[in-house]
């Protein structure tokens, strides 16, 4: 399988290949760091950002909400009076 002159070979690198490693995996692990910090800015800035759109959904619907009963209002109004019948004021004006 492998030769042992090959593998007496390799022993001196060995600690190349285990700084090499080590390198990798501490570079790896900054990256990861670094993802991480950035996921979690931009969760805060999305979540600041939802916030900000419910309290504006929440003054439109106060809006609406007050604006609809003050249009409810003056459609019952608008009921209620006793408006002039169109044709009735033709009729007289004919006359006249």
């Amino acid at each position: 399988m492998f030769d042992q002159n090959a593998i007496f070979a390799l022993i001196p690198l060995s600690p190349f290949m285990l700084a090499g490693f080590a390198i990798w995996a501490r570079l790896k692990g900054k990256q990861i760091a670094a993802q991480t910090t950035l996921g979690a800015e931009k969760a805060a800035q999305y979540a600041a950002h939802t916030e900000r759109l419910e309290q504006r959904m929440r003054v439109l619907e106060r809006i609406v909400t007050d604006k609809g009963m003050d249009t409810a209002d003056q459609i019952e109004a608008l009921r209620t009076a006793q408006l002039p019948d169109p044709r009735h004021d033709q009729v007289q004006g004919d006359a006249r």
